[in-house]
């Protein structure tokens, strides 16, 4: 058990570094690449390193899991890869990486609201925590660089609601299901789609390709879907698996800080209004997310 313990923790500090660094590649790649090109190529490219390493688990899924795994795959990794995408072409990387750590706050949220877990009071208290902070991160960056369209932000929110839709499916339908298994058939499910969307985008067009910002860009999305999506994909679903839903996104907590660290040597601002909305915003994720302490009977 104590080595289980250690282990989750190992793979929570893995997923922040990796998923922490996600947002300044993404940054990156929209210098050479539309936010529509960027989400199907990212989504192209991690579906065939999954592919490659692990299509012999498609078979291990069972037909009554196909569903779940299907929707896990939309929520989870499509939707969110052009959303992503689409609110940094207007907001700064650091303060994407903040807002996406309203994932577990959603993740009580829908836990109760839909998947009928209990939630406690101080859950509660949490969650209205956390969107306070919410706001004034918002509110101040948008008085900060008004140049930026914060209502971009709204992309950014509505993914943390589908990944914590994603991670509730997981731990109570997908429980059966091995991690990588789940991971091959969400990208199976989604190829086509992502394909078709990269089509219309015009990215085949040859002469893209003789546009050296464009190549590069190319790049940047293949270390993305390599380690921020394939790997850390197959991370995310064992460590959902080993431990909860909530300790699960609370990959959130350490993510913003190596964001934040990233956007800052890039030569983004961040003021201290905005650092505490950021504190804000954490400590409601810790209380949404701490366990309650079981009185034991004298």
């Amino acid at each position: 058990m104590q080595s289980n313990n250690s282990k989750k923790w190992v793979y929570l500090l893995v997923l922040s570094l990796i998923w922490g660094t996600s947002f300044i590649l993404i940054k990156k790649a929209l210098l050479g690449l539309s936010a529509y090109q960027l989400g199907a190529l990212r989504t192209l490219i991690t579906g065939l390193f999954l592919l490659a390493v692990g299509y012999k688990k498609i078979k291990t899924i069972k037909k009554e899991h196909w569903k779940w795994v299907a929707i896990s795959g939309v929520f989870g990794s499509f939707i969110p890869a052009f959303f992503f995408a689409i609110a940094e072409t207007e907001i700064d990387s650091a303060v994407v990486s903040v807002l996406n750590s309203l994932v577990p706050l959603n993740t009580v949220l829908l836990g109760a609201a839909v998947f009928k877990i209990a939630s406690s009071t101080r859950q509660v208290i949490g969650v209205i925590i956390g969107f306070i902070g919410t706001s004034i991160l918002i509110l101040e960056g948008a008085d900060l660089n008004p140049n930026q369209n914060y209502l971009y932000a709204g992309f950014v929110i509505a993914s943390t609601v589908m990944y914590a839709v994603n991670v509730n499916i997981i731990k109570r339908y997908l429980q059966e299901v091995k991690p990588l298994a789940i991971a091959v058939g969400n990208y199976v499910v989604i190829f086509i789609p992502a394909l078709l969307v990269l089509i219309f985008t015009d990215f085949f067009n040859l002469n893209n390709f003789d546009i050296p910002v464009f190549n590069k860009a190319i790049g940047y999305v293949v270390i993305l879907a390599f380690f921020g999506t394939a790997l850390a994909k197959v991370l995310f679903n064992t460590l959902v698996q080993m431990s909860t839903p909530v300790f699960a996104s609370s990959v959130t907590y350490i993510m913003p800080i190596v964001a934040l660290a990233w956007g800052l040597l890039d030569g983004e601002t961040f003021s201290w209004t905005q650092g505490l909305g950021t504190l804000i915003i954490l400590i409601g994720v810790y209380l949404a997310n701490r366990k309650t302490k079981k009185i034991r009977s004298v």
